[in-house]
């Protein structure tokens, strides 16, 4: 629905330009040695494409609605894959070869041309070791505590000497089992498979929770867990004389005994390398010997928490999870005109799949001649509890096979998701616990940080659930010290940095939906384009459906509202903010702009700018800025000065142009949910949307022409955000 809003109207309430006295300033540093960034908008700023439903698929990447997604101004794609977060291996091509007969092994996809892709899945990993991690919360089990003597947890073999060259005790894998509370232990029986470990330590955490505070703890050796002959089997192991009460238990293991499984291929080195375990039983032993088991066995969610090192990508056809989601097949996505004709940033998985697939992957995409820009090495590390110095190790072995491919392709790394503080694991034997300083160490050691040829991670600053409006005034300083986080943890200063993917938070809600996350959207890009970031990916491009989302409100990542068949019923607050930046702040395509500082010296009284501005040289001659207003409720009015530390102070002069995006323009209506006591239908929630929300008025953007003198006071309508843009008085 379109709200058209009368001319004296939007003159009252928009933006208007007066010459009285009274107001406050933006002041932005125009010395030319002080330019905090230089950048080309068709490079810098773009979008993610990720695995969504199959139909979103289909329609988002077809007129309309591609069309309408166009409209936003996002240029550079990056292509996001979302199987290493589902802990599956991911066929980019459905036809390829196998490492076994029978559908079953390590899977290889065709370098050679046939039917277009259309659409690509995972499949999920039969030796997976975790209920749960970052990235897959709540779907699926281990094989660890599933109850079930068929099955069984192996790590990845390409985390062994035949494949690092390193001694396995330079990589050693672990299971951890968190009992959920605190509770008596006294022996353990291990139900090894093959490969088993020879050498082994079974420990306790002494601290807080090891797997989200890694550093406020330690892993403490029992006195009876020190294994140095292993020999496998099921014997019960007693690991101290008396019961101890803890709740964390890690199995540590650093030497195998490399031996194959009887139904494994053992021509294949991957079947017998690693470490295997069928199922794990703990607790304390009665005077008979008998350990009274106190974990649970079970194929879901409920059985007791199981994480893991890493996990073998050996899989079987029939291992096929759900077709309804998907992600683009390569040649859907690079005909449809999503990319622009432009090169895109395309990902290979890496923590649960083989070089050769990812070699594969590439040389399909050359011998179909589609432009690539960057290879994004794997994706959310640290949701899966990869060492750095494993991910190194993978890192490098991709690399190298990449490289012998096309010498040429820029690799980067290594996607970390959302995070507003340094990324801290246990601490290595020299007692260093940054995982991205370990990481890079790990290449230097190995005489290949060349090889990363840009450092890239996510953003999602916000608990979605917890967002209020004062959180707004945080961005600015939550993106810009990310930024120097990875800096000082040694990421060299000629090493691009981008974010891959990005939005208010890893959890939809209908704040989302709200003028809050346009306002948020413009302080995010522009915070991190001053910081020095070289580039920012917009997420999620296609339209998706509401779903949902924290305190049961119905939200969505995309840019659009659609009905139940993906047709677009209006924009939100994103999509005209993604407009002012990418069609009014910058000019659209390859040429160079500068970004100056700006402040002004609106604040609430609490040290909190109200008013941040972010200003461009741009290369028609304009200046340009682009201004957020954060003050909910009020208006406020400033003058614009420009000032060069060797020349006079100067302002706009004469016509300057004018775009405005606030409450005038848009405001978003909640939908009503209801409460159900228990669901009415299958797996339906306990509180049930009755509708969605929409907004009225839903733009558009207002621009205006005015005149402007050294005298000119802007007025910056109530949470707004404003592109004022125009040429300065000559000095």
């Amino acid at each position: 629905m379109k709200t058209r809003v009368p001319v004296f109207a939007c003159c009252l309430a928009c933006l208007v330009i007066v010459t009285l006295t009274a107001a406050q300033t933006i002041q932005i540093d125009i010395s030319p040695a002080h330019a905090t960034n230089h950048f080309r908008p068709n490079e810098t700023l773009g979008a993610g494409v990720d695995r969504i439903p199959s139909e979103a698929v289909d329609t988002g990447l077809a007129k309309p609605n591609l069309g309408r997604a166009l409209e936003s101004g996002w240029q550079p794609i990056s292509y996001r894959n979302n199987t290493e977060l589902s802990i599956e291996a991911w066929h980019w091509n459905s036809q390829g070869t196998w490492s076994e007969p029978g559908e079953k092994g390590y899977f290889t996809g065709s370098v050679t041309p046939g039917e277009p892709i259309r659409h690509s899945y995972g499949y999920s990993l039969p030796h997976r070791g975790f209920t749960r991690n970052d990235g897959t919360p709540n779907a699926g089990f281990s094989r660890i505590t599933d109850g079930d003597d068929r099955t069984y947890w192996k790590s990845n073999p390409y985390l062994t000497q035949h494949f690092t060259g390193e001694s396995d005790s330079l990589h050693p894998q672990w299971v951890v089992l968190d009992l959920a509370q605190v509770q008596p232990v006294d022996s353990i029986r291990i139900k090894w498979a093959e490969p088993y470990a020879t050498r082994f330590l079974v420990q306790h955490w002494i601290g807080e929770d090891p797997m989200h505070s890694p550093t406020h703890g330690v892993w403490q050796t029992y006195p009876g867990g020190a294994i140095e002959h292993g020999h496998g089997g099921s014997d019960i192991l007693r690991l101290q004389a008396r019961p101890l009460a803890v709740r964390f238990v890690r199995i540590l293991m650093s030497e195998s005994s490399n031996t194959c499984a009887a139904d494994q291929a053992s021509s294949d080195p991957r079947s017998c390398a690693g470490y295997a375990i069928n199922e794990i039983y703990l607790g304390p032993t009665s005077a008979d010997g008998e350990l009274h088991d106190i974990l649970r066995h079970t194929e879901d969610q409920e059985q007791t928490t199981t994480y893991c090192s890493s996990v073998d990508p050996w899989h079987e056809a029939s291992d096929l999870g759900t077709t309804h989601q998907a992600q683009a097949g390569f040649d859907l996505f690079f005909n449809s005109g999503v990319t622009r004709g432009r090169p895109a940033m395309i990902p290979i998985a890496l923590v649960y799949d083989t070089p050769e697939n990812a070699v594969a992957e590439i040389a399909y995409l050359e011998n179909r001649k589609y432009p690539i820009s960057y290879i994004e090495m794997g994706e959310e590390m640290e949701g899966q509890y990869l060492s750095p110095e494993d991910y190194g190790a993978l890192y490098i072995q991709w690399a190298t096979a990449l490289h012998h491919l096309d010498p040429t392709l820029k690799l980067g790394g290594p996607g970390l998701g959302g995070l507003n503080e340094d990324l801290e694991s246990w601490p290595s034997a020299n007692g260093k616990t940054s995982w991205v300083t370990r990481f890079l160490d790990y290449l230097k050691q190995h005489g290949r940080i060349r090889d990363l040829a840009f450092f890239s991670f996510e953003h999602y600053p916000y608990d979605g659930c917890r967002i209020p409006w004062g959180s707004l005034y945080d961005e600015t300083e939550l993106v810009s010290r990310v930024l120097q986080i990875w800096r000082d943890d040694g990421v060299p200063p000629e090493t691009p940095m981008f974010i891959t993917e990005g939005n208010l938070s890893s959890a939809a809600s209908e704040t989302y939906m709200d003028i809050f996350s346009g306002l948020w959207l413009a302080d995010y890009i522009g915070s991190f384009l001053a910081a020095g970031g070289n580039g920012v990916y917009y997420f999620h491009y296609l339209p998706l459906q509401m779903e949902h989302g924290c305190n049961d409100s119905p939200g969505t990542y995309g840019m659009f509202s659609v009905d139940a068949q993906y047709k677009i019923q209006q924009p939100l607050a994103q999509f005209f903010v993604a407009q002012l930046i990418n069609l009014e702040w910058v000019t659209p395509g390859a040429q160079p702009h500068d970004l100056y500082p700006a402040k002004s010296d609106v604040d609430d009284g609490a040290a909190h700018a109200l008013v941040t501005a972010y200003a461009l040289k741009r290369p028609d001659g304009q200046w340009s800025l682009l201004v957020v207003n954060r003050d909910q409720q009020n208006a406020h009015r400033v003058r614009i000065e420009f000032r060069d530390q060797n020349q006079p102070p100067s302002s706009f002069v004469g016509s300057v142009a004018l775009s405005t995006f606030g409450k005038a323009q848009y405001q978003w209506h909640p939908g009503h949910t209801r409460y159900v006591g228990h669901a009415e239908y299958p797996g339906e929630p306990s509180v049930v949307a009755e509708s969605f929300g929409h907004a009225d008025p839903d733009g558009p953007i207002l621009h205006a022409e005015q005149s402007a003198t050294a005298d000119t006071i802007y007025e910056l309508p109530a949470a707004s955000v404003v592109v004022i843009r125009g040429h300065l008085r000559e000095q």
